[in-house]
């Protein structure tokens, strides 16, 4: 069976077709995502949601990396612009200390395991199998969002340098990468840490997160 069967999804001509073709593909990567992780989740699978061949799908979007990058940015993105009202409520109570917002910070990230589980695929797996000029797009706009989110933290942490912001933004992408995996283990693991002397090594991502970054935020605003 070829994969390039035909469909009834006729092929962008103009920008603006470009722009809801490409929408559709990262809907449908987004859907997948809720169901499986994404190590899972084939070209061939994707392209058979969208309801196109893979040859289609890599004419919006060189491999299936290129579309979970941009699933990526597209939801750092949207992170972002609701970050604010996720750490509203510390502030509003009378409690805007650094580790009611850092807490407040981990909260609003574990509620987005979809841009959770992409962060923590990112250096392990979806930069394996990209070209560099793809590459480059993407980390041009992942820094510039990055950024953008370094500005907001330090409105709500103002003693925090430009850089030290930076540096806070940069260690929440690294310490969600690496703690997202133990926070979900496979089935196998989960079972085996039921045992009360594993219960130690089960990981509450939100609580781990958010004592980490207070920790981590604490030391910078220590280094001035």
């Amino acid at each position: 069976m070829t994969d390039d069967r035909p469909t009834d999804f006729q092929r962008a001509r103009s920008a603006e077709q470009r722009e809801i073709r490409k929408r559709v593909i990262l809907e449908a990567a987004a859907q997948l995502l809720t169901e499986m992780p994404v190590s899972e989740i084939s070209l061939r699978e994707l392209s058979r949601r969208v309801g196109l061949s893979k040859t289609n799908v890599v004419r919006y979007f060189e491999t299936r990396e290129a579309v979970f990058f941009a699933l990526l940015n597209r939801s750092l993105e949207q992170w972002i612009e609701e970050l604010p009202a996720d750490l509203a409520p510390a502030r509003a109570a009378g409690a805007a200390s650094l580790e009611a917002l850092t807490a407040a910070l981990a909260g609003s990230l574990a509620g987005r395991s979809s841009l959770c589980e992409l962060l923590s695929s990112l250096g392990s797996e979806l930069e394996r199998n990209i070209s560099s000029e793809s590459a480059r797009d993407f980390k041009l706009a992942h820094v510039r969002l990055l950024s953008e989110l370094a500005d907001l933290l330090r409105r709500y942490i103002p003693e925090l340098t430009p850089s030290a912001a930076r540096e806070l933004v940069s260690l929440t992408v690294v310490c969600t990468a690496g703690l997202w995996p133990f926070a979900h283990p496979s089935a196998a693991v989960a079972e085996a840490q039921r045992d009360p002397e594993l219960a130690d090594t089960r990981v509450d991502f939100a609580e781990r997160l958010g004592r980490t970054l207070h920790v981590v935020a604490t030391g910078l605003l220590s280094l001035g």
